[in-house]
């Protein structure tokens, strides 16, 4: 008789470097993209930097000592209104511990964290492709149509050009 595997979730510190770069792991194997998760990942002083920064948030379902899941997030002040988003950047759980409501646990966690920061909503884009992160997200909230542009930085030394342009 086998015992149903029970997940905990938490919010990352200072302390959780190591638990971070676990999490890159992850990202990495369940986006299919290890070498942008892996290749350069930044030393423990930066991301004790980051953990301690108020807007990132990170979460882990952790499986006893293993993460098996985890989110990575930012919460955006608002400048229309006085309030707060919060944009999940990265959600994954490791293939072996999905269809298991570990990705509706780490996004409870978040909501939790949400509710104690007074954030007004939080946000998440899908992949069309992407039909299980779809359907989990369409239980949760409400489906908006949009278009996600990457715009290319210019080198800094470059002038911006035309009209209202600062010089």
């Amino acid at each position: 008789m086998s015992s149903a595997v029970r997940y905990s979730y938490r919010r990352l510190t200072r302390a959780d470097v190591s638990l971070l770069k676990d999490l890159l792991g992850v990202f990495g194997e369940a986006f299919g993209e290890i070498n942008t998760y892996q290749h350069s990942v930044p030393g423990d002083d930066y991301l004790t930097r980051l953990l301690t920064k108020q807007h990132f948030i990170a979460v882990v379902a952790m499986n006893g000592k293993e993460v098996v899941g985890g989110l990575a997030a930012y919460e955006l002040d608002k400048f229309e209104q006085d309030r707060r988003e919060i944009y999940i950047y990265d959600l994954a759980v490791g293939q072996s511990h999905r269809r298991r409501g570990v990705a509706t646990g780490l996004i409870g966690e978040l909501r939790r964290i949400a509710s104690k920061r007074n954030v007004s909503v939080i946000f998440v884009q899908a992949n069309p492709e992407d039909a299980a992160a779809i359907a989990l997200y369409e239980s949760l909230g409400t489906k908006e149509t949009a278009y996600h542009f990457d715009i290319g930085v210019l080198p800094s030394d470059t002038a911006v050009e035309g009209p209202g342009a600062d010089s």
